[in-house]
């Protein structure tokens, strides 16, 4: 699906914009100015030169990340749905002993359930047998979401345009199948530095982490790139995210898929 019903000189800017604050290492202006607050066709072709140009530098596309799945997160920026955003293999961190901070610019951590797919979901309304049976197993993940956009400010077209707030995310090893266990009943606690700062379920994800894989596997091919075997989809947050600043300890208890845990290095040159 190609998407042109805003103007391509906004959609330019805005990329500009975004990828100046990547270049830089410091976070911009909103994007809104030039794009509007709901224009999720033109947010959407943002996200997709952003990722274009990604490509060319030799980037790979590993899966995507679900984002605005929590009801009080869509009711702040008024939109009914989630959104999307693209996983590149360099945003795995989940071998680094450290999560490298100074590769982020605000972070902030989500606990969710990622989902690695044993094969393609490109039907165009797939029924919940069918999301289920594309789902080779589950994983606890550590989310670090980050905004090129200063202080959060952010609308929806912002982070949409922004590749839905991405940064980095960490996998655990633990693997379940979905016959060991199920999403929607799995209940989640978040640590910094030892502190219960988060807690939630996965009832918390649009009531299902497997209606946000469903609604994410019909976006995803309306938009001309359907999930494919192989790919990780991190399904979205469990419960509210929180600051993660250099130095912090993050660590997630997903019953029952287990512990991930991410340690934030302190910013080289700070």
């Amino acid at each position: 699906m190609t998407h042109t019903s805003a103007d391509a000189g906004a959609v330019a800017q805005a990329a500009a914009r975004l990828a100046g604050a990547l270049d830089e290492g410091r976070p911009v202006a909103p994007v809104r100015d030039l794009l509007g607050e709901h224009d999720l066709d033109a947010a959407y072709a943002v996200q997709q030169e952003l990722t274009r140009r990604r490509l060319e530098r030799g980037a790979v596309v590993v899966g995507r990340k679900i984002g605005l799945t929590s009801p009080a997160v869509q009711r702040q920026l008024g939109v009914d749905q989630p959104d999307f955003g693209v996983l590149f293999a360099d945003m795995d961190v989940s071998a680094e002993p450290e999560v490298p901070s100074e590769r982020l610019l605000q972070p902030k951590a989500e606990a969710e359930i990622a989902f690695v797919l044993r094969e393609d979901l490109a039907d165009p309304d797939p029924d919940p047998a069918r999301v289920r049976a594309a789902v080779e197993y589950a994983v606890a993940a550590l989310e670090i979401v980050d905004s090129r956009i200063a202080d959060w400010d952010i609308s929806l077209t912002d982070t949409v345009a922004d590749n839905a707030s991405s940064g980095l995310f960490v996998l655990a090893e633990h693997r379940l199948t979905l016959d060991e266990f199920e999403p929607r009943e799995a209940t989640m606690r978040l640590y910094a530095d030892d502190v219960l700062v988060s807690e939630g379920s996965g009832a918390a994800c649009l009531g299902d982490p497997l209606s946000a894989l469903a609604w994410l596997a019909r976006t995803a091919l309306a938009f001309g790139e359907p999930l494919r075997a192989g790919q990780v989809v991190l399904s979205g947050a469990l419960g509210p995210m929180v600051p993660a600043p250099p130095g912090t300890r993050i660590r997630a208890e997903i019953g029952p898929l287990g512990e991930v845990t991410a340690v934030f290095s302190e910013k080289r040159g700070s």
